[in-house]
């Protein structure tokens, strides 16, 4: 059954990364993982057998994600974009409690106040970059194409150490940040490339895919261990302003998903917005029940 969680848990986190604006860490953090996420990656080394036994099936969850999913969410985002913002907005709001109870108990430890100055402005300063994010995304990044070569390689390696930042730092979008960059829709196309080279056994191209998947994936790979080592930190000594800038990361994140969905400024028809709303609700729902409780069942 724990197995079984944490594939569906590692689904919803690989969907969140499909998703600009939406957060895989803010998804982890939602799930109630977060924290055994970073330590897992943290005990590598020094536990590697219990580390390797909850990553894998989080792995195999987001990687059946991107595999059954990128290609439904380009369609979703492109003619159902009210419904699936929602329905995403629904899954952060879930966890809410959650993180609420986290930042308790955290603050019990260090036996201070949630309102000093240095809460408040963790709070509001990553609010504002949450918030200016999604302002930043320059219009033409879905024209953007990536070519092969030797220096794109290196490129890509660099945006999957940025993108790994969606995975261990709750409320940003590694999706954002790559559209914002301008190479969003040129990843997208690439992995949906490749799995049109795999159905038709087109060896030629998908090699010509891996070329350009491959450093972004190892890059990734690499982030996601050196930025887990400053969150562990920042958790160890910081553990009430981190969780402050992270519940206002989570905060602005409804704005970035409904700014990058093309639905703000504009009037909602009636159906998909009823639609929206009870998919949220269900999302709301599922992220409460798969959150804190059920790690709790486990301890």
């Amino acid at each position: 059954m724990r197995i079984i969680r944490n594939i569906i848990n590692g689904m919803v986190i690989g969907v969140a990364n499909i998703i600009p604006g939406v957060s895989g860490g803010t998804m982890a953090v939602s799930l109630g993982i977060y924290d055994k996420l970073i330590g897992a990656v943290n005990g590598l080394r020094s536990q590697w057998k219990k580390s390797l036994a909850f990553l894998i099936p989080i792995l195999i969850g987001a990687g059946l994600s991107v595999v059954l999913f990128s290609r439904l969410m380009e369609y979703l985002l492109e003619k159902q974009a009210l419904p699936t913002g929602l329905t995403f907005i629904g899954l952060i709001f879930g966890g809410l409690p959650m993180l609420f109870g986290m930042l308790k108990k955290e603050r019990k430890k260090e036996g201070g106040k949630y309102f000093t100055i240095g809460n408040v402005l963790c709070f509001l300063v990553f609010f504002g970059i949450a918030i200016a994010l999604p302002l930043l995304k320059p219009h033409d990044s879905e024209n953007a194409v990536i070519a092969f070569g030797a220096g794109n390689s290196v490129i890509l390696f660099f945006l999957g150490v940025i993108a790994a930042g969606t995975m261990v730092i709750p409320g940003v979008s590694g999706s954002m940040i790559l559209m914002i960059l301008g190479y969003y829709y040129g990843i997208l196309n690439a992995i949906n490339g490749f799995l049109d080279a795999l159905k038709a056994m087109d060896i030629g191209t998908m090699t010509s895919y891996v070329s350009l998947l491959a450093p972004f994936g190892i890059g990734v790979l690499l982030g996601i261990v050196g930025i887990a080592k400053l969150i562990e930190y920042l958790l160890k000594h910081f553990a009430v302003s981190t969780y402050c800038g992270v519940l206002g990361l989570i905060a602005a994140s409804p704005f970035g998903i409904l700014y990058n969905t093309g639905v703000l400024g504009k009037t909602p028809e009636m159906l998909p917005l009823m639609i929206g709303i009870v998919l949220g609700i269900f999302a709301a729902v599922f992220t409460y029940r798969f959150s804190g409780k059920g790690e709790a069942q486990e301890a």
